[in-house]
């Protein structure tokens, strides 16, 4: 019993710590794909152009460009914060708390009582 713990704690000490940056990136994507659905929801509601430019889609309406660009923003936001946080790891606290600052605001511009306060009369 004694040889197997002094094993173990041998290979903890050996082992390399794991980064914990591509967690953290893809936790801070995830509300930056939030954010940018929720401004695109409200940009939509509040001009027209807007809302036709994000018709990619005849069928589906200015959903599917929003929906296509939030989440390019997701992949590419996660993309980014991986290359640059790969051997790092962040402070997990500020990287959650902006996380869900993020995802609380592209929840509110989502929600129709807020995105439809900027509709043209």
């Amino acid at each position: 019993m004694n040889e197997q713990s002094t094993t173990a704690e041998a290979v903890a000490q050996t082992a390399p710590e794991r980064s914990l940056g591509p967690a953290a990136a893809v936790v801070l994507a995830t509300g930056i794909g939030a954010l940018t659905l929720g401004i695109l929801t409200t940009l939509a509601e509040a001009s027209t152009g807007t809302a036709d430019f994000l018709q990619f889609n005849d069928r589906v309406g200015p959903l599917s460009g929003k929906t296509i660009i939030s989440t390019a923003a997701f992949f590419a936001s996660w993309a980014l914060l991986t290359a640059l946080w790969r051997r790092t790891s962040p402070p997990l606290r500020p990287v959650l708390i902006a996380a869900a600052v993020l995802l609380a605001l592209g929840f509110l511009g989502t929600f129709p009582t807020f995105f439809q306060a900027f509709a043209p009369e």
